[in-house]
């Protein structure tokens, strides 16, 4: 009877079809003012020019099934993760290492970290944390079978390395008064103190289309490496050209149809963004970079997902680990700096953001000495998908993409968590804002232990 049982087992695995579901849940604020995260000044937003989503994505295949949502949010940290996942996993019985989290980074969305004290402020978390677990639990009761397929275009020209090689005495000083940078993010558009760019850009675009039985497009997962466009008035929120994006694709390849969902997650992003410092564009209005940038990568989304080649199983497997690594501390120069910055009431005698960067290294030394970090590598047929918690160099991803046993392959960023910015060991010899202490978090070799991870998990999931 027992081998009769595991044979009828075996059989329905081996003859088990994909089946998806898609749902959007809103976080917009219902409080308002709200305060914005994203830049060192304080912004009030009494607004939202367009409406903050989860969107989410569930897929079962084999008895396996996984959930992927994305969060309009700067980042969000891995506690309010990790509860939103809990969540999900008990209305829907995913356990919760098949679930992938992300943050888009738009820049001007609330914080999804209270201020201490502010009940506003912790009742705008606490609506991410259940509508990101609403979202996973509306694609899981909306299962059905479906196909799937999956395209990379190249899409290079909205791709910028914003880190540049400057001339000498061109670098201003860094927030602790170091004049060692050699590299600096976003110097001046055309300005005759260019050299050459520090890093590279990643122009694949990665496309996942998942169709109903019928063909009828489900839903749209997308992948790219650039940061938020921006353009967003200070008093308003916006979800930036993600939101924009998903709105796009509804609108060309499911018009009328409410429960079709596109997404569009932030791949090895940290040192790229919009602006051409070679050619500077005249400044744009409001919004108008935003509807740009979405409306040609909806175009090209929409091209792949009308060539892909869907199919009706795609076996899917997740593997996640958690990588313990340590915090980085201020030197002895810099903890006497940032003392000095904080008593100092002249802030024009001071570096710029030495105040904000000051508070950033006394929580630096007197936090944890470690910090546990959950990567996953998901396989959907023969399709890789990377997730990492911190703002990833692209020169990360394009080694990822390039080793990864599965082939295509992209890495989601600000996934499970933030850990602030992911240099290479290479970049922190160039120094620059992202490897500032304060901005980067993580010990130096971070970036080498979280590419080795992550192959090791591809190669678990193959």
């Amino acid at each position: 009877m027992n081998r009769i049982i595991l044979s009828l087992l075996f059989a329905a695995t081996a003859f088990a079809k994909l089946r998806a579901g898609a749902a959007v849940a809103d976080i917009t604020p219902q409080e308002w003012p709200v305060r914005v995260i994203g830049n060192f000044g304080l912004t009030m937003a009494n607004s939202a020019r367009d409406p903050l989503h989860v969107r989410a994505l569930a897929l079962e295949d084999g008895g396996v099934e996984i959930a992927i949502a994305v969060i309009d949010s700067c980042f969000v940290k891995r506690e309010q993760m990790d509860r939103a996942k809990d969540l999900a996993s008990k209305k829907t019985g995913i356990p919760v290492n098949r679930i992938l989290m992300s943050a888009t980074h738009t820049h001007s969305a609330p914080p999804s970290v209270a201020k201490e004290g502010d009940a506003k402020e912790l009742r705008y978390v606490d609506r991410i944390v259940t509508q990101a677990a609403e979202a996973i639990a509306q694609a899981h009761a909306r299962l059905e079978p479906a196909f799937i397929g999956w395209a990379v275009v190249p899409v290079p020209e909205e791709l910028n390395n914003r880190r540049w090689f400057m001339r000498p005495g061109s670098i201003p000083p860094d927030p602790f008064g170091g004049t060692t940078d050699i590299a600096r993010m976003n110097p001046g558009a055309g300005s005759a103190d260019l050299v050459f760019p520090a890093g590279a850009t990643d122009p694949g675009f990665s496309v996942v289309s998942v169709r109903d039985a019928n063909g009828k497009p489900l839903a749209l997962l997308a992948n790219y490496s650039l940061h938020y466009v921006g353009g967003v008035p200070g008093p308003e929120l916006s979800a930036d050209y993600f939101g924009e994006f998903a709105k796009q694709v509804a609108q060309r390849l499911a018009p009328g149809n409410p429960q079709f969902v596109a997404m569009m997650t932030n791949g090895t992003s940290g040192d790229v963004n919009n602006t051409d410092f070679v050619h500077p564009r005249p400044r744009a209005a409001p919004y108008e970079r935003i509807a740009a940038v979405a409306g040609k990568m909806a175009g090209h989304a929409t091209v792949a997902a009308s060539r892909i080649e869907h199919r009706d199983s795609a076996p899917v497997r997740v593997a996640e680990r958690e990588l313990r690594l340590r915090y980085r501390r201020p030197t002895k120069d810099q903890l006497e700096f940032a003392k000095k910055a904080l008593a100092e009431p002249d802030d024009s005698k001071l570096p710029r953001n030495a105040k904000a960067y000051a508070e950033r290294a006394l929580a630096l030394q007197s936090g944890p000495e470690f910090a546990d970090l959950k990567l996953q590598a998901i396989r959907i047929g023969g399709l890789g998908i990377a997730a990492i918690p911190c703002e990833v160099f692209t020169e990360i991803g394009i080694t990822i993409k390039e080793l990864s046993p599965l082939q295509p392959s992209f890495t989601i960023e600000l996934a499970n968590g933030h850990y602030g910015y992911l240099p290479t060991p290479r970049h922190f010899a160039l120094g620059g804002y992202e490897t500032w202490l304060g901005t980067n978090n993580l010990e130096r070799e971070a970036s080498v232990k979280i590419t080795k991870a992550i192959l090791e998990l591809f190669g678990e999931v193959k």
